[in-house]
């Protein structure tokens, strides 16, 4: 078995010993990889969280669908706004019917956490960002967007929030605005 070259503690005579775990994950086999990832895996959530999450995604899809007919299809040769939100739920929901029937043996879905509620907690702010739009423009819904996304639910620190934040916003509007020259509400 390979060896770290630079164990991160000293070690009497300078080297990590076998079985030590200070090895690197390139150290280890596969089989031994694979242990160590199902050892520090959290709890299966079984096959009753997996069918109401698929239900879960199923009536997301459902509600797209509707509110995509509220926009207009129109035909493929002129679609109307409701063209790809209606494609898009119309996937999310035949994949959220089928996961219903496959998933429901248990498979490698994660116990519900607190973690779960992140993707909730996403998709509110994704619909704050899209009621403060036609208001108050782009800029500012977007730059609150992005930095609570990257300090609150992506765990970065305040400095690169802030900047990343900008640096995402900038370059939209760039794209958007300067560059492509669409209708999106914007401040400036």
């Amino acid at each position: 078995m390979k060896q770290d070259p630079h164990p991160t503690e000293p070690h009497p005579g300078g080297a990590a010993a076998v079985g030590d775990p200070l090895l690197t994950d390139d150290a280890l086999t596969p089989e031994e990889l694979a242990a160590r990832w199902e050892a520090d895996a959290p709890p299966s959530a079984g096959g009753t969280a997996n069918t109401v999450s698929s239900l879960v995604a199923a009536a997301i899809g459902a509600v797209g669908i509707v509110l995509s007919l509220g926009l207009g299809l129109g035909a493929p040769a002129q679609p109307e706004p409701g063209m790809w939100p209606f494609i898009v739920s119309l996937v999310v929901l035949v994949l959220a019917v089928a996961q219903v029937f496959t998933g429901r043996g248990g498979g490698d879905g994660e116990k519900f956490s607190r973690f779960s509620l992140f993707p909730l907690f996403g998709f509110g702010t994704l619909l704050g960002l899209a009621f403060l739009m036609p208001v108050i423009g782009f800029e500012i819904p977007s730059l609150l967007l992005s930095l609570v996304w990257m300090k609150f639910l992506g765990g970065e620190t305040w400095r690169s929030a802030v900047l990343y934040s900008l640096l995402v916003v900038a370059a939209f509007y760039g794209i958007f605005v300067l560059g492509l020259g669409t209708s999106i509400p914007h401040l400036f």
